[in-house]
C-alpha cells in the first residue's frame, strides 16, 4: 500500500511542456487507449487523465449535490454515447408547449424529450461523464459534467473498461490541480427549450444548456 502511494505522489508532478488550450491542460497525446486510467477529486473539482504514470489531461469538472452526491470508489467506463439524453430529467412536449420535469411525472398526452447530455461516459449506472455548465459549486445530480468545448476531447481518451477513481481528495490536487483551468460561463441563460429538444446541443460548441 506504501508504494501505492508512493507512485501516485510521485507521478503528480507537473510536467515542463504543459500546453495550457481551451478549459483543459493538456500534456502531449494519448497513444495507447489501453494504458489510460482516470482519477477525480470532488474537493478540488478536477479530472485527471493518466497514460500510464504521465499525465495527459486536466481539466474542472461539475459535481453532484449533498442531496445527489457524485459517487466514490473504483470504477470501469461502459456506455459511451456520444449523442445521450437523460431517461430522468427532460421535457414534456406536446404541439408548441414544452413543460421541463422529471420522466417519472410527465402527464398524459404528452412525449418525453430527455436533458441532452452529449458525450457520455458512464462510470456507474445512472452516472457519467457529459457536456455540461461547469459550475463552481456542487450542481449536478451526481453526474460529472465537463465544459462542451472539451468534453468530445475526454470521451475519446477512454473506452469501455477504462479505470476510473473518484475521491474526495487527491495528491493531484496540489500539483497537477493547482491551476485547472476554471470556465467562467456558468450562469449563462440556457438556450431555449425549443432548441434544447433538437439535435442542436449535440452539433454545436456553442448551445448552452
Amino acid at each position: 500500500m506504501l508504494g501505492l502511494v508512493l507512485v501516485l505522489t510521485s507521478c503528480a508532478t507537473k510536467p515542463e511542456n504543459e500546453v495550457p488550450t481551451s478549459m483543459a491542460v493538456r500534456y502531449g497525446t494519448v497513444q495507447n487507449l489501453s494504458d489510460v486510467r482516470v482519477r477525480v477529486s470532488l474537493s478540488n473539482r478536477a479530472v485527471y487523465v493518466y497514460e500510464g504514470q504521465e499525465p495527459r489531461f486536466v481539466a474542472a469538472i461539475s459535481i453532484g449535490t449533498a442531496s445527489d452526491p457524485t459517487p466514490t470508489g473504483d470504477f470501469k467506463a461502459f456506455n459511451r454515447l456520444p449523442r445521450k439524453r437523460s431517461n430522468t430529467y427532460g421535457f414534456f412536449v406536446k404541439g408548441d408547449e414544452i413543460i421541463p420535469g422529471k420522466r417519472s411525472k410527465m402527464p398524459s398526452g404528452y412525449r418525453y424529450v430527455g436533458y441532452p447530455m452529449p458525450w457520455w461516459v458512464e462510470f456507474k449506472s445512472g452516472y457519467g461523464f457529459h457536456a455540461g455548465a461547469v459550475w463552481p459549486q456542487p450542481r449536478t445530480h451526481g453526474c460529472l459534467r465537463l465544459h462542451r468545448t472539451i468534453a468530445a476531447d475526454f470521451f475519446h481518451m477512454v473506452k469501455a473498461g477504462t479505470p476510473i477513481h473518484i475521491a474526495n481528495s487527491l495528491p493531484e490536487d496540489a500539483t497537477l490541480g493547482k491551476n485547472v483551468p476554471r470556465p467562467t460561463d456558468y450562469d449563462q441563460p440556457d438556450h431555449p427549450r425549443s432548441v434544447l429538444i433538437t439535435d442542436a446541443p449535440f452539433d454545436s460548441t456553442d448551445i448552452l444548456f
